[in-house]
């Protein structure tokens, strides 16, 4: 299978993928929390620290100093520590279980199953404390009474950032090298390059180091990978500067007026604003994240691939988050039994990966909700439904994703189970307010976002319509770079949604 499929037939894994309150290098999330923060005092790649000071200083030591995976793991660590070096021991001891399991897997022969199963173990629990602790404890609080017991403390756990990427990571690691699928890597220094390196460390693409194993002895930067490099961190930085920060303000003031307040037609604007937020906030990071690496030499996988030009749910998830699903598909998927056990076992398959999906997220009901809205799409879609769409005009195949997809954003963005109702309900036209232009918010500015957004998002790639030449697409970028360091210099909103992941 390729990157691009999505759950498919079982086989070979693939070796590869209130407003906002300023935080620091974590996010705390009490029970229900399931609103954005920024990062704060962390460098997001979109900041005048980053752009401006650390990145320069950081490709001068890397391509001039003699040895680049000290220079990068030094940056990296640097990178990380930035916002509260009190975090920076968890990432430590990750690196170390990782490659110590890794080592110990691959001298092991028979016992190797072993070792997996206690790093995998080890990966999760960091995982299970640090983000579902609080909930899982909150839970119990709220049946301990129930059972005549007292309710617990429900304890307010720090979140580190990009635990959930970097734990990943490190699973997907000790398997592949269990399905000898890579040698272990004996060099601790080499290893810790790869799994603290800065680009991909907090929010992704999930990078397997089955992808970039033969580059990470030695590598070139090519002028043609530099250039690459450019080109995709300058659109990646103009998606998140100039679409996704433009809709965040209106979208969190959507968001933030009662339901109750809320036009049928200004709930839609905030469903649909926030569907196109958080793809030109993600998509446009991991751009940056991929445009990094082929600056320092590696070639980071894909992680969208327009999602929102998709005609089904099933090939809406071969293009969102391409690395997160594939890593699904091939570490949880396809050892449940993939499709092979006939339609109910797919199914309840397709539940439990897409629950866990969800949870993945956060740790929020929401957030299991909106994993089991798009597992049920999937089912209906593999059991029927997607024998009805394919005999449907095109437009009306986009027309059904784009409907279910801005509905499923809801419970992701929404506080509780209430508000995603009350919205929801608001959406459905269950409200007497009139829907006006002024009622909407929607302003010039506001507009011109969701118009320019809407085409990028669907807009085809490649040969075709937006195959310029290259001093046209060095001149784009060279714009792109200037209006997005324009608008971070005038101090605009700049929040970043998968910092919470």
């Amino acid at each position: 299978m390729s990157l691009r499929h999505g759950f498919g037939r079982a086989g070979k894994a693939h070796p590869s993928r209130n407003m906002f309150r300023p935080a620091r290098c974590f996010v705390m999330l009490p029970l229900g929390q399931n609103r954005v923060r920024s990062a704060g005092g962390y460098m997001l790649f979109s900041s005048i620290t980053f752009l401006f000071y650390f990145l320069p200083l950081f490709l001068l030591a890397y391509h001039l100093l003699p040895a680049p995976n000290l220079v990068l793991l030094l940056a990296s660590l640097l990178f990380y520590a930035w916002g509260d070096p009190a975090r920076l021991p968890l990432l430590l001891f990750c690196i170390g279980l990782n490659w110590g399991f890794g080592l110990a897997i691959g001298r092991a022969g028979s016992g190797a199953r072993v070792w997996l199963g206690l790093g995998v173990a080890g990966n999760l629990a960091l995982l299970l404390f640090y983000k579902y602790a609080g909930f899982l404890v909150a839970q119990w609080a709220a049946v301990a009474p129930l059972v005549g017991l007292a309710a617990p403390e429900i304890p307010r756990i720090a979140l580190p950032l990009g635990i959930s990427f970097f734990t990943f990571q490190g699973i997907s690691y000790l398997i592949d090298i269990r399905r000898g699928l890579v040698q272990p890597q004996r060099s601790l220094l080499r290893f810790a390059m790869y799994k603290a390196m800065f680009p991909p460390l907090i929010a992704g693409p999930i990078v397997r180091y089955a992808v970039i194993a033969d580059r990470v002895d030695q590598r070139t930067v090519t002028p043609a990978l530099w250039a690459r490099g450019i080109e995709s961190f300058t659109i990646g930085l103009g998606q998140k500067v100039l679409l996704a920060n433009t809709l965040a303000g209106p979208v969190d003031r959507l968001f933030a007026t009662a339901p109750g307040e809320l036009s049928m037609g200004a709930a839609w604007l905030a469903a649909f604003g926030y569907a196109l937020q958080i793809y030109f906030d993600f998509a446009g990071y991991s751009n940056m994240a991929i445009g990094l690496g082929r600056m320092i030499g590696f070639e980071l996988p894909a992680n969208f691939n327009r999602p929102y030009a998709a005609q089904s749910v099933t090939d809406f998830w071969r293009r969102w988050h391409i690395t997160l699903s594939t890593w699904f598909r091939d570490y949880l998927y396809i050892p449940l039994g993939g499709n092979r056990g006939g339609p109910w076992r797919t199914g309840a398959n397709l539940a439990l990966v897409f629950l866990l999906c969800g949870l993945w997220h956060g740790a929020s009901w929401n957030f299991a909700l909106w994993g089991l809205y798009h597992g049920a799409f999937l089912v209906l879609e593999r059991i029927g439904l997607g024998r009805v769409l394919v005999r449907l005009p095109a437009l009306a195949r986009h027309a059904y994703l784009i409907l279910v997809v801005t509905v499923g954003w809801v419970p992701f963005r929404a506080e509780d189970f209430g508000q995603t109702w009350r919205l929801l309900r608001a959406m459905a036209g269950q409200t007497r307010l009139a829907t006006t232009a002024g009622g909407l918010g929607l302003t010039a500015t506001l507009a011109t976002a969701l118009i320019v957004g809407s085409l990028a998002a669907v807009w085809p790639r490649g040969p075709g319509p937006l195959r310029l030449a290259v001093p046209v697409r060095q001149a784009a970028c060279l714009l792109l770079l200037v209006l997005s360091a324009a608008s971070l210099a005038a101090g605009t909103y700049n929040p970043f949604i998968y910092f919470r992941f």
